[in-house]
């Protein structure tokens, strides 16, 4: 009878963990909305976790998809409307998104998803064509000085990190940052061909975006915008070795949908703490010449909110926001 008792006992305890196992089970599936065209920052970001979750087996199956267009704002509207309550979807977004929210007075915000973390940064650069006559910082503030609208400007979206940077580097030279000719493209890959055809002057990008074509001899890196030089670009000079006062960096985070529970959260939260301190993720920072920012929780929840409201004062210096 105690061995039958026993028996019983041990059945029904087995029984009661069963459900909390399955509750905490391993998430089997991702989609990841890439809210920019293919070839750009978000876009790599996305498939780097993509990468970096399947590689150390994570997530078992996890898709990208991209949805572009104004600064990452469609695919965010996207996310929010037809995604409540989904703890299977996430998006990627960052300092360009802040940007795109405040500059196109976009109806939805980030305060309507699930903040999970922060995870990269990687600071600005400016490159021209290899065959262009501007060899140099010094050269591009000569051109600016003399005409503003003659040196066009190819990066990603309005009221980005690119733009903004654009328009902090012609006011640390004296130029109205209003008359900068701006050209803004939803992806990093058309801006990258804008370039490299020759119609524009300029571009202004994350540092890996150029960093390939710059190494095949077809771009010329002229400037980053870090305070010191870079391990991976030592031969790059900073804005402020030319004189430019203007240090930035594009940060960029991962998002989980508005309305999922406390558990969900967690969950997502511990599995993209597990992927940053991975190896297959650390490997590809150093592939891609990314800071490892990391940073989660209420800290995070803190640092996004400073940050946006830093930007609409920056946004409102350089004349992009009222």
């Amino acid at each position: 009878m105690t061995q039958i008792l026993r028996g019983a006992l041990v059945a029904a305890a087995l029984a009661a963990f069963a459900p909390m196992g399955a509750a905490h089970a391993e998430i089997k599936d991702l989609k990841i909305i890439a809210p920019a065209a293919p070839g750009g920052g978000w876009d790599q970001t996305a498939r780097s976790i993509q990468q970096a979750l399947q590689s150390d087996k994570l997530v078992s199956n996890v898709q990208v998809v991209n949805v572009p267009g104004a600064g990452g704002t469609i695919g965010l509207a996207q996310f929010v409307n037809a995604n409540k309550g989904d703890p299977n979807t996430l998006i990627v977004g960052g300092y360009v998104m802040v940007g795109a929210i405040i500059t196109n007075k976009s109806p939805v915000n980030l305060s309507q998803v699930t903040p999970i973390a922060r995870l990269t940064g990687e600071y600005e650069a400016i490159a021209v064509p290899a065959n262009s006559p501007i060899k140099s910082l010094a050269d591009l503030v000569a051109a600016l000085k003399a005409d503003p609208q003659k040196v066009s400007w190819a990066g990603g979206s309005a009221g980005g990190t690119d733009h903004i940077t654009a328009g902090l580097f012609a006011k640390g030279v004296g130029v109205d940052p209003t008359k900068v000719n701006y050209i803004a493209f939803s992806g990093g890959g058309e801006s990258l061909a804008s370039l490299l055809g020759g119609k524009v002057t300029a571009g202004i990008a994350s540092l890996s975006e150029y960093d390939s074509q710059a190494k095949a001899g077809k771009l010329r890196i002229l400037g980053v915008s870090s305070a010191q030089r870079l391990p991976e670009a030592p031969d790059v000079p900073t804005f402020k070795e030319a004189g430019i006062d203007v240090e930035i960096q594009n940060w960029r985070m991962i998002a989980a949908a508005p309305g999922i529970t406390p558990e969900q959260k967690k969950e997502i939260s511990e599995t993209i703490e597990k992927m940053v301190k991975s190896k297959a993720w650390t490997e590809l920072l150093a592939q891609k010449g990314w800071a490892n920012t990391y940073l989660s929780g209420s800290a995070f929840d803190a640092q996004l909110a400073k940050d946006i409201s830093a930007t609409q004062t920056i946004l409102k210096d350089i004349g992009l926001a009222q």
